[in-house]
């Protein structure tokens, strides 16, 4: 383990969730962490159109204490791009993807983080498939999607990871440094992300551990759709082959 307690920042990319991201915020900041970790929360906000940015400015009022950083962007972007500007604003150790929409339970940190603290990773993904918490049933073919979007993924980078589409990534801050500049601006992160890091040399410890998944209906403002995954699956061959 590290002498000295890591600080994590956790890395909030959000685009009209004036619903959720309150409570969110609130299980962010009472989710225990280990090894001593202080946090930091950085959200940004791609250019909601309902009150998401009204509710993200209350947040200093209403947890004193928390450290904040709050961006605004201009124009919407996607969570591609929103994350770029997080993690160039970020200050932590390391820095842990959060999506607002409570579908990703921040009670899961300890276990994600553990293998980084213990210092026997330096990436670690979540997955919903090897764990045994709470699912919520939802779309066949969404998750068939996933799966084969997973399985194109590790056939090009030699991984062998369950869930490659996951939200939760944390990593070390010089892994990110070393595959900088990202640049899908939308839902290609996920697989830009992996093949960068599949890439370095010498490797990085990559490791997955099982997390909770509370997956909301389209009903209900799931935002992913057939389109990002096609997206996705051009972005694997690209990033096999160039930066």
């Amino acid at each position: 383990m590290t002498d000295t307690p890591l600080k994590l920042s956790v890395v909030i990319p959000v685009y009209n969730e004036q619903a959720t991201v309150q409570e969110l915020i609130r299980r962010v900041v009472a989710a225990p962490l280990p090894g001593g970790m202080t946090r930091e929360i950085v959200c940004v906000n791609d250019h909601s159109t309902d009150a998401t940015a009204a509710r993200l400015d209350e947040l200093p009022a209403l947890f004193p204490g928390v450290p904040f950083q709050i961006l605004h962007k201009p124009a919407n972007q996607g969570k591609g791009a929103a994350l770029r500007d997080g993690f160039a604003r970020a200050t932590g150790d390391v820095l842990l993807v959060q999506d607002a929409d409570l579908e990703y339970d921040p009670a899961d940190y300890v276990r994600l983080l553990q293998p980084i603290v213990d210092g026997r990773a330096d990436v670690v993904y979540g997955s919903r498939f090897v764990s045994g918490d709470p699912h919520r049933v939802l779309y066949f073919w969404h998750t068939l999607g996933n799966r084969v979007i997973t399985f194109l993924s590790n056939m090009f980078t030699n991984l062998n990871l369950t869930d490659v589409e996951v939200c939760y990534k944390a990593f070390r801050r010089n892994v990110l440094a070393r595959i900088a500049p990202l640049k899908c601006d939308r839902f290609g992160f996920e697989v830009e992300v992996t093949a960068k890091v599949a890439k370095l040399r010498p490797p990085v410890r990559i490791f997955e551990v099982g997390i909770a998944y509370y997956g909301r209906s389209y009903e209900e403002g799931k935002k992913i759709t057939w389109r990002d995954g096609v997206k996705a699956i051009l972005a694997i061959v690209r990033f096999r082959f160039s930066d």
